[in-house]
């Protein structure tokens, strides 16, 4: 049995792939983020105007 140490190559180091993690879906993602967004500060005006001439109205009376 001997004892020599063998000169041994380094394994190559693995090279990353880089992989797209969508298929053009964060565009879609984003447009129904600005869309939602946009109706909701639609409703909350109209809700807030309703209940200002609610007020408004009931004041008079």
């Amino acid at each position: 049995m001997t004892t020599e140490a063998t000169p041994r190559e380094a394994a190559p180091k693995p090279v990353p792939v880089v992989v797209p993690t969508t298929n053009g879906s964060e565009k879609r993602k984003q447009r129904g983020v600005i869309t939602r967004v946009l109706v909701y500060v639609v409703v909350a005006h109209l809700l807030a105007a309703y209940l200002y001439f609610l007020f408004e109205i009931a004041g008079k009376h």
